[in-house]
């Protein structure tokens, strides 16, 4: 079973950036389409980038613009880069396997926290 651990979450100002990491273990990684939920209180999670194997990329409108998705199969590692940061962007964020359009394949990790407030 592949493991995920996210990290570079923080607390942030409205404008304000974080970069995002995810690290799988195992050789699945190069296999799948990876991708970035997130989870705000009270509201259900939500897919909000994804990149597949062969770099194909698409976001949720509410990032466009904003987040840049990336990996490094090298390292079995995707990245989030999240500029212009809102406080609607307020969750916890996560990583996973997508399959088909936005089903997650692994068990979740424990996320990293990103608070966006004045």
């Amino acid at each position: 079973q592949v493991q995920v651990v996210e990290s570079g979450g923080g607390s942030v100002q409205p404008g304000g950036s974080l970069r995002l990491s995810c690290a799988a273990s195992g050789s699945l990684f190069t296999v799948y389409a990876m991708g970035w939920y997130r989870q705000a209180p009270g509201k259900q999670r939500e897919l909000v980038a994804s990149i597949n194997t062969g770099g194909k990329i698409n976001y949720v409108d509410s990032v466009k613009g904003r987040f840049t998705i990336s990996r490094d199969n090298a390292k079995n590692t995707v990245y989030l880069q999240m500029n212009s940061l809102k406080p609607e962007d307020t969750a916890v964020y996560y990583c996973n396997a997508v399959v088909g359009t936005r089903v997650a394949l692994w068990d979740w990790g424990q996320g990293t926290q990103v608070t966006v407030s004045s």
